[in-house]
């Protein structure tokens, strides 16, 4: 397994956020949230692209048919690949915005919100099914984040970020049930942000304000820190060839003085073994 991290895409995101691999178009996709744009990169190629929003972002994710799902200030959007959007869940709420989002097995989208001033309790976690039916999940959440699925399916690992806590359920159809503690954070560590899960069925979490990424075993053990040049990851996803190589999102708001990197999308190369995902089914 690889120690050293790598610069895949060197740039100056606010809130990097959510890199998800697309394997449709051999891709990484992942968000700036406060600069409202979504990314692209093909590590095979090199090829960006940069798409404008017009709306805070939380997420984008490839759907099954082509095109993106994004998870915006507002709801939930559509868009095909010629570049037409449609509102899927049109939802505006003052003061509200996406934050972060998952896609389950079934191709459902498990979609986040939290308050701008972060105020406890002023966020959600809903099931959003490719029909647009929205089922809430989770209320009085403050900041919702990571989301991801064991390999069995069995399992759902959730991240409140102010709780230290990386809760796990167990999954019954479309719901989840018998919250728990997978991981209790200590203090120091930093903030638990997104995550993804291995096909060892490892938890792999970045950790804001913590510069580093951390693997659980299904156990819930710490068994691998990844030190990161970078205080605030957020988020983490295997992508590239085999979908061996481990990319963290990162962000550079609210530092005085940010790391050169900070906002960077970052590599982990030979990290693990990665599961692949699945696309929005609507």
């Amino acid at each position: 397994m690889s120690t050293a991290v790598d610069v895949a895409v060197r740039e100056r995101a606010e809130l990097g956020e959510g890199p998800t691999w697309d394997p449709a178009g051999e891709r990484l996709i992942w968000v700036d949230i406060l600069s409202a744009r979504v990314h692209t990169y093909a590590p095979s190629t090199g090829r960006r692209t940069v798409m404008a929003t017009g709306q805070h972002v939380g997420a984008a994710k490839p759907r099954a048919g082509g095109g993106l799902v994004t998870v915006l200030r507002d709801g939930v959007g559509l868009h095909d690949a010629d570049g037409a959007f449609s509102w899927l869940v049109h939802d505006p709420v003052p003061g509200r915005r996406g934050n972060d989002a998952a896609v389950a097995p079934d191709g459902a989208l498990w979609a986040g919100t939290m308050r701008y001033d972060e105020a406890e309790g002023g966020g959600s976690l809903s099931r959003i099914a490719p029909d647009g039916r929205v089922t809430g999940v989770l209320d009085a959440v403050t900041v919702s984040n990571g989301t991801g699925w064991s390999p069995d399916g069995r399992l759902m690992y959730y991240t409140d970020t102010p709780t230290r806590r990386i809760d796990v359920f167990d999954v019954e159809g479309e719901r989840v049930v018998n919250r728990r503690p997978f991981v209790t954070v200590p203090e120091g560590d930093g903030w638990p942000d997104g995550l993804t899960v291995d096909a060892d069925g490892c938890v792999w979490a970045a950790f804001w304000d913590g510069a580093a990424v951390r693997r659980y075993t299904p156990d819930g053990r710490l068994d691998r820190v990844v030190e990161l040049p970078v205080r605030r990851p957020t988020a983490c996803a295997f992508g590239g060839p085999g979908l061996r190589d481990l990319y963290i999102s990162t962000a550079r708001t609210g530092l005085d003085a940010p790391h050169p990197l900070s906002g960077s999308l970052l590599v982990l190369p030979d990290a693990g073994q990665g599961m692949p995902g699945t696309p929005f089914a609507g």
